[in-house]
């Protein structure tokens, strides 16, 4: 069976003419007629009454009508689908971010790189910060969005894949207030009572950076790891109904902290400052994705000066 012998005789149909349905069809009359006997073949039947002026259906091909009609109908409905998919596709940027970047930095972002590169088709996968390298590494998506700290590594060869600093953060230990509006689990603990510690799984990068840090500060901290989650939502959760002290970062916290939902649970030498990169393959991207990129260089450095600037202004 072929597409074209079911378009044949729906011409045929129509015309009622041989010669007619043929120079339709942009072919010869005795290929034509070829085509509408292999046809009739295919069903096992004759589908037109020759010995008729004009030619008509039979019985057979009055019920095979509206079939042809319908599978013709079905077959170009879901060919202009599968074309606008692709076309869809084509457009589609695609991100894989952690948990935290998709809820507390993705939205704020894409938004202020619309301004710049106007309305973009978008989609976003949030999972833990291994499951997105491992994203990128597959190809499974363009760009990655990522906390970052020199401490971690996360594995993504120079030589295949770049990145550029979107933003800026700090990861902050925190804790719900208690009686007197103070942090209800300080830092650093005694050893007779150690803090009550929420901590991230060891898929996180953030949770990396926090053992890192914990494990080169020359006064230990004291803590008892009563929770482990690779989301910081859940630990923000946990914090603010007092389960313990959490690392989480400002941006996420930031209107819980000015709430006074929580607290800081620990002074400067606690933070820990990271930075929020975009990562993207060295190879060609599709169109759309490369002329991205090209707006995101240029935000980043029309950012870079203005801050340049606003610190020569107050120099």
């Amino acid at each position: 069976m072929e597409v074209r012998w079911l378009e044949d005789f729906l011409s045929l149909v129509d015309t009622h003419n041989f010669s007619r349905s043929a120079e339709l069809r942009f072919t010869t009359q005795p290929a034509f007629s070829r085509r509408i006997k292999s046809l009739e073949e295919w069903v096992g039947t004759t589908l037109f009454d020759r010995s008729t002026q004009p030619i008509s259906l039979t019985a057979a091909g009055g019920k095979f009508r509206p079939v042809a009609e319908e599978v013709l109908r079905r077959l170009y409905q879901i060919r202009e689908d599968i074309r606008h998919i692709d076309k869809a596709a084509a457009s589609t940027i695609t991100f894989a971010a952690t948990h935290s970047l998709s809820l507390s930095f993705f939205p704020r972002w894409i938004r202020s790189m619309e301004e710049r590169a106007g309305v973009l088709i978008t989609r976003l996968d949030s999972n833990h910060a291994e499951e997105c390298v491992q994203s990128l590494l597959k190809r499974h998506c363009h760009f990655m969005l990522c906390h970052t700290h020199a401490s971690v590594e996360l594995n993504l060869p120079a030589s295949d894949f770049t990145s550029i600093v979107v933003g800026d953060d700090r990861v902050l230990p925190v804790s719900a207030p208690g009686p007197d509006g103070g942090p209800l689990h300080l830092l650093p603990g005694r050893r007779e009572r150690p803090v009550r510690f929420l901590a991230y799984a060891e898929t996180s990068a953030i949770g990396r950076a926090v053992e890192k840090m914990l494990a080169r500060r020359s006064g230990p901290a004291r803590l008892e790891r009563v929770f482990v989650s690779h989301l910081a939502a859940v630990l923000q959760s946990m914090a603010r109904e007092g389960r313990g002290l959490a690392w989480l970062p400002e941006n996420q916290v930031i209107d819980d902290l000015n709430g006074g939902r929580l607290v800081p649970a620990g002074d400067e030498t606690w933070v820990i400052p990271i930075e929020i990169r975009l990562f993207r393959a060295n190879e060609p991207l599709p169109p759309k994705c490369e002329e991205f990129w090209s707006h995101v260089i240029g935000g980043v450095a029309c950012h870079n000066l203005a801050a340049v600037k606003a610190k020569n202004a107050s120099a």
